[in-house]
């Protein structure tokens, strides 16, 4: 028998992470003692008291069936109850809050309820690799938004030709953002509201890392006023409690948006096993005193990695939310060379700019993922090297 693939897989280019998984991978079965910035995947375990409200909701026989598409409507209550603590956003915890098995569940489906085949789907670039592939996977077309230091990392909607915004039905924005560490302010997410409105293009904002800060509060596109007429935003709890490995997230706004991308869910998955929603629950009602914790140990190991990059010469801003740092490359040289030549001869491993789009070649992009020794670690590997 021979296995052809689909045309739609067969065009997909190679997921970023799984070739950094393989690179790794090759580099420890030689023996190398790798100090692993690469992937956003927090090293921190998720805090006790919510892995105990866990162990006891797991026991509960209610929770062993299947859940709801939409989430348990105590988990939605709670979202909707953080939203109006964190950002002083009311939401209706009924119809513009859906329970996600993570977010990129979420933004992998978005573009099934909305795109049809030929439609246009506006992607930043650099960007999560998923926007564009979820796209692809709709029949939509991507239209890459460059995203340039000279603008602060913004999409500059002004450049976006005039037959493209008409045909766009989607547009992706994401900040704080990956890969860049990027933040938007109020006069952005206004211009994003109208942008939307005159051309009927749905916003689809992902603020995965709005909890990773350090010295200002980044904002919720929900803020803006207009911003639930045209948009949704989809959030996560892997980032802020890490909770990457219990898949659980949420997109909340628009109810005819949700209401779309429920459609989909319906179809496709399933809702998310209410024993991860219970204790996340109790994640949602951690007091932001612990969660400072957590940022404080990501504050120190930003500030030995950005100190220590600086000190060796490359050009590096200090970002001021994620655990991210986009770092341009040494002249003469491009992203994924560079990683290679710091994987070989440092035995460190971070990731190439180009990795998220042709956007991002000239830079790299540390996670704050190890500890802070391992990062003066790595720092030291990188400075011996003489760049």
């Amino acid at each position: 028998m021979q296995i052809q693939y689909s045309e739609r897989i067969r065009t997909l280019p190679p997921y970023l992470f799984a070739a950094i998984d393989q690179m790794k991978r090759e580099a420890l079965s030689k023996g190398a003692d790798l100090i692993d910035l690469s992937i956003g995947d927090p090293d921190i375990p998720t805090p006790s008291h919510i892995v105990e409200a866990m162990k006891k909701a797991v026991e509960k026989p209610e929770h062993h069936r299947y859940p709801s598409y939409e989430g348990m409507f105590s988990f939605r209550k709670a979202v909707s109850d953080w939203y109006k603590t964190r950002f002083n956003v009311e939401l209706d915890p009924e119809k513009e809050v859906l329970s996600l098995i993570g977010s990129k569940e979420g933004i992998g489906h978005i573009p099934l309820a909305f795109v049809d085949p030929g439609d246009v789907v506006l992607v930043p670039n650099p960007g999560y690799p998923v926007y564009p592939v979820g796209t692809k996977f709709a029949g939509g077309i991507p239209y890459f938004m460059p995203l340039k230091e000279e603008k602060g990392f913004l999409p500059d909607l002004d450049i976006i030709p005039e037959d493209v915004c008409k045909k766009a039905k989607l547009m992706f924005i994401n900040y704080p953002n990956n890969p860049t560490a990027a933040v938007a302010d109020e006069n952005f997410y206004k211009k994003v509201v109208e942008f939307a409105k005159k051309y009927n293009i749905i916003v689809c904002h992902d603020a995965a890392y709005s909890e990773v800060y350090y010295e200002e509060k980044p904002l919720s596109f929900m803020q803006t006023e207009g911003a639930r007429e045209v948009g949704i935003e989809f959030h996560s709890l892997s980032k802020t409690y890490n909770m990457t490995g219990w898949r659980i997230g949420f997109a909340v706004g628009n109810k005819d948006i949700l209401s779309g991308l429920g459609k989909v869910k319906t179809n496709l998955d399933s809702g998310v096993f209410q024993a991860i929603q219970e204790a996340s629950i109790v994640a949602l009602q951690t007091d932001d005193s612990f969660l400072k914790g957590i940022r404080d140990i990501f504050k120190e190991r930003r500030d030995i990695l950005y100190e220590g990059l600086k000190a060796v010469g490359f050009d590096v801003k200090k970002p001021m939310a994620t655990f991210y740092l986009w770092v341009k490359v040494p002249r003469g040289t491009n992203s994924i060379d560079f990683v290679a030549k710091l994987l070989k001869e440092a035995e460190v491993l971070c990731t190439p700019g180009v990795g998220f789009g042709e956007y991002g070649e000239g830079y790299i992009r540390f996670a704050l993922t190890q500890s802070k020794e391992r990062i003066k670690e790595a720092v030291e590997r990188i400075r011996r090297l003489k760049l």
